[in-house]
């Protein structure tokens, strides 16, 4: 992944250009670690080889994943950075568009990259997480991070 930050007034903006074969989450993971990315926002768009999405089942608080083996586009990838204790969480949402027209959506778990993905970031302030006993998930907690209201 080659990257440029496009501004640095307040809050800081990067463009994150992905190339083949680099797996999304990871990368977007060690970025946030080494930029000390505390809170960011982005979207993006482009093509992956393969992905493996998620349905998160409320009934047994878990994930199931969503194989999508084939080449797909990405019509629509969205999500946010938050910090769980010493580590970044990046949750990641996406609708692929298939060969048919045909699309799949839900929580990205794993994907690679073919032949690019372009992601627009933004990042400004903190926000922490904080495990939630109802659903099982570690959840954005606004009053524990700076500056919450």
């Amino acid at each position: 992944m080659k990257y440029k930050q496009l501004s640095d007034s307040g809050e800081k903006t990067f463009a994150l250009i992905f190339e083949r074969g680099d797996e999304v989450v990871s990368i977007l993971t060690d970025f946030a670690r080494r930029e000390k990315i505390r809170a960011a926002h982005f979207t993006g768009i482009g093509a992956f080889s393969s992905a493996i999405l998620a349905y998160f089942d409320w009934e047994t608080k878990s994930y199931q994943d969503i194989p999508v083996p084939n080449q797909v586009e990405v019509l629509v990838l969205a999500g946010d950075i938050a910090w769980n204790e010493n580590d970044p969480v990046v949750h990641v949402h996406t609708v692929l568009g298939c060969r048919d027209g045909s699309t799949r959506g839900g929580h990205l778990r794993h994907a690679l990259v073919r032949p690019t993905l372009e992601v627009s970031l933004s990042q400004a302030g903190a926000l922490e997480r904080r495990y939630d006993p109802e659903s099982g998930l570690a959840l954005i907690a606004p009053e524990l991070s700076k500056g919450a209201r």
